[in-house]
């Protein structure tokens, strides 16, 4: 197994407040306005009621006790009760509004995401781990939840409550509120101190879970292979090491969050130690009530509360501003295979069959934005392949590791554009067709089989709208519908992740079946029989005799015996055309592939001339 490499993470984002990543959430907020108008609303009657409880404390204190006005102190203790059941049911209601806004909000970001993930250049998963991208769609959104359930609407809460009492208490007793106020400068130096540095701490736990997120699924991925290479230990130990780097950052913060509220608890003390200093000596000269005094004691408590509060939501919308950063750079991320083209009107379907042209094409991995710089800077994994196939014909492709073959087959389906030549569909450049009337014209068989987690009839299908007599047809054409039909449940049997209840024939056979479910003109077969035995192989090429005519194929092959019959085979060499012609033409001028095809039957001849070295290292597994 090759090191842990893991490409930097984006979470290193400014973690200040945007205002034009503010206006870009509230758009996803508009359509939700009831739901902020009802959850404000409710708010400012929970903080107006806040102050009922010290009122009310006041009046029987100074009032009632001393007249012995039991009728008044029932009355208030009716109305206190009364004021606590409607500050629950606004904290109850509050709590649904605010939790159904961050839910909904959540659904379209999730849905939106996924949606531009599905549209995105497969060049942008070549430089992207799948567990970095799964970060965005769930931790990162769920921060966005956060934000709108516990944040910006609970802060306007805070600020109803604190600006209620803040009222109360300077129309209470003026002087007593000034001394009340003596803490709020240092509450806000300790709230501003946690704020850096928690919002630090959770920038670098947000890293490191992206980056666990993206080790486990790598590794549950080749599972297979790590268990046998015997790699457990050392993963689990590597795996270890990202985890403990995780906790250590949670831990630093949990160290701030253990510092910061007993640090705010002893401030609220020395407010309350300052008030009761304060009003002491007024007491005694009877310039100041004791309910006076009780009142803003209940006051300064609740006061400092929502101070403390305010801090903490701060917080929250700092992380979300992280979170929202990345989220808006994915969604902002452009496709470097635009899919903007109209379909003209000769692309629709009149015959069976297409010509294929590839006119001078280069093609590179390593360019930025797919603009290729001078030639000796870049590593050209294609270089000016030109080549014709028409309906009814086949072109066969064969070479070593890395000669091309894989990258004819990933441009004919716009995966990626070429830096320079033309390929040409009917004599239109793929790029002037829309992607998916481009692909639905093609049936494409992987060497590497991938099947969805879902019953046998819906991986054949996919999006094709065919009918489950269809779906029969096209597996009894290839033979797989012997395979299914031993299946306890047939086409309706439900397979595991990436179909790995069946084997690696079986899986291939039903990807075969689905290239053919959508009757395409041109097919592209990787390898389409490596994995098959070799009674399985001969049903298919004899399925494939009848599936070719009239239709357009294009087959990557490493045994030389699938494709004799083809019309056309190039010999793909370090990004070029070595040779080509038919099976016969090619052992006639004894080059490249007459001595691959003597390896392969078992007859290598001379082994000393370079020509023969490279038909050995031909020879080798397919790219």
């Amino acid at each position: 197994m090759t090191s842990l490499a893991i490409p930097p993470d984006d979470d290193a984002v400014k973690p200040v407040l945007d205002r034009r990543l503010l206006r870009r959430l509230l758009q996803y907020v508009r359509p939700y306005t009831a739901l902020v108008i009802g959850a404000v609303l409710l708010l400012a009657l929970e903080g107006a009621t806040a102050v009922v409880g010290p009122w009310l404390t006041q009046r029987v204190i100074d009032h009632a006790i001393p007249a012995r006005d039991l009728g008044f102190i029932r009355l208030a203790t009716i109305a206190l009760a009364a004021s606590l059941l409607v500050q629950f049911l606004c904290s109850y209601g509050e709590t649904m509004l605010t939790g159904l806004l961050g839910q909904r909000v959540m659904r379209d970001l999730r849905t939106e995401l996924f949606a531009k993930l599905q549209s995105l250049s497969i060049s942008y998963f070549d430089r992207n781990p799948a567990g970095r991208l799964i970060t965005r769609v769930t931790s990162d959104v769920e921060s966005l939840n956060e934000l709108f359930t516990a944040g910006v609407v609970a802060g306007l809460g805070d600020v109803f409550a604190l600006a209620a009492m803040a009222i109360m208490m300077l129309l209470t007793d003026w002087r007593l509120a000034l001394a009340s106020f003596g803490a709020v400068p240092f509450v806000w130096l300790a709230s501003r101190i946690f704020q850096k540095k928690v919002r630090v701490a959770y920038r670098e736990i947000r890293g490191k879970l992206a980056r666990i997120n993206a080790f486990a699924q790598e590794r549950i991925t080749g599972v297979r292979v790590v268990q046998l290479f015997s790699r457990e230990p050392g993963e689990s130990a590597r795996f270890d090491a990202l985890n403990r780097d995780h906790l250590d950052s949670n831990i630093r913060s949990i160290r701030y969050y253990a510092a910061y509220f007993p640090a705010i608890e002893i401030l609220t003390t020395v407010a309350l130690a300052s008030l009761i200093v304060a009003a002491t000596q007024r007491v005694n000269a009877g310039l100041l009530t004791v309910g006076t005094v009780a009142a803003f004691l209940q006051l300064v408590r609740r006061f400092f509360q929502p101070l403390q509060d305010l801090s903490d939501k701060f917080n929250t919308l700092q992380q979300a501003m992280a979170a929202s950063e990345r989220i808006f750079t994915l969604l902002d991320t452009t496709a470097t295979v635009p899919d903007d083209a109209v379909a003209p009107d000769v692309t629709k379907r009149t015959h069976r069959g297409v010509t294929i042209t590839f006119d001078e094409v280069w093609f590179a991995y390593d360019t930025a934005d797919g603009v290729a710089a001078d030639d000796a800077a870049t590593h050209w994994v294609l270089k000016g392949v030109s080549f014709t196939v028409r309906p009814g014909e086949t072109l066969a492709l064969v070479g070593h590791t890395g000669a091309g073959k894989t990258t004819v087959v990933s441009l004919l389906l716009r995966f990626y554009d070429p830096q320079r030549g033309r390929i040409l569909l009917d004599g239109i450049d793929i790029r002037a067709l829309p992607l998916a009337e481009l692909r639905s014209r093609i049936g494409y068989v992987q060497q590497d089989i991938f099947l969805f987690a879902g019953d046998v009839a819906s991986n054949i299908r996919l999006s094709n709208p065919i009918d489950d007599a269809a779906v029969r047809a096209a597996a009894a054409r290839v033979g797989a519908d012997r395979v299914i039909e031993r299946l306890p449940r047939g086409y309706a049997q439900m397979l595991g992740e990436r179909g790995a209840t069946l084997s690696v024939g079986e899986r291939q056979l039903l990807s075969f079946s689905r290239a053919l479910a959508s009757d395409p003109d041109l097919l592209l077969l990787d390898e389409a029989t490596s994995a098959v035995d070799s009674e399985r192989e001969a049903d298919i090429q004899a399925a494939l005799g009848t599936l070719m005519q009239g239709r357009t194929t294009i087959a990557i092959a490493h045994r030389l015996s699938t494709i004799v019959d083809a019309d056309e085979i190039l010999v793909m060499h370090h990004g070029v055309v070595a040779e080509r012609g038919s099976h016969a033409v090619l052992l006639a001028r004894k080059g490249l592939y007459e001595r691959l095809w003597r390896l392969q039957v078992g007859d290598p001849g001379l082994l000393t001339d370079e020509t023969t070295a490279a038909a050995v290292a031909l020879a080798g597994p397919n790219d």
